[in-house]
């Protein structure tokens, strides 16, 4: 074999091996492209998920009170079924029955959704969950105890709602 032939045959190779590079480069280049293509896709997925997330949420909390409201319609209904019965009625016993009927269906309905009242009266005074808004002097009561409450104080699912405001007692001072 001659020198040129060598030198025709190492050409050759080069551009076999050049043509071969080529080749992979583009499989490579299409590969990526198609991995670029479901890279897109999956942002944008992503970005839909998101956003139907989001309204959901949204969602959510804007109507998260319809059950609730939806059982005190009734209340609401029956409250003014009582003020025009007082309006056109002189039957104070029977408005006061029904007021108490309504009244009875409001805590049964705030029962269903997990509030519930605190009860204070007789009880030890507790920070957390009664609030002081006077003390008054009483011997024939256990010093720290609640003797009057002037609004009652609710928790919904064990939590605080609202404190029960109280008039605990105090020994008499000497």
């Amino acid at each position: 074999m001659s020198e040129e032939e060598k030198k025709e045959k190492e050409k050759e190779q080069k551009v076999e091996e050049i043509d071969k590079i080529k080749k992979e480069l583009e499989d490579k280049t299409k590969e990526a492209a198609k991995y670029r293509e479901e890279w897109l896709r999956a942002l944008a997925e992503l970005d839909n998920f998101r956003k139907r997330a989001e309204k959901e949420r949204s969602d959510y909390f804007k109507f998260a009170n319809e059950q609730l409201i939806k059982e005190i319609l009734p209340i609401l209904d029956n409250l003014e079924r009582a003020i025009n019965h007082g309006q056109s009625s002189n039957d104070l016993k029977g408005l006061l029955e029904g007021v108490k009927l309504t009244l009875k269906m409001l805590n049964q309905c705030l029962e269903k959704f997990g509030v519930k009242p605190i009860e204070a009266k007789g009880q030890k005074f507790d920070p957390n969950f009664h609030e002081v808004i006077r003390v008054e002097e009483k011997e024939d009561v256990e010093e720290g105890s609640i003797i009057e409450v002037y609004q009652k104080g609710y928790l919904l699912h064990d939590r605080l709602l609202r404190p029960a405001l109280v008039v605990v007692a105090k020994g008499k001072t000497q």
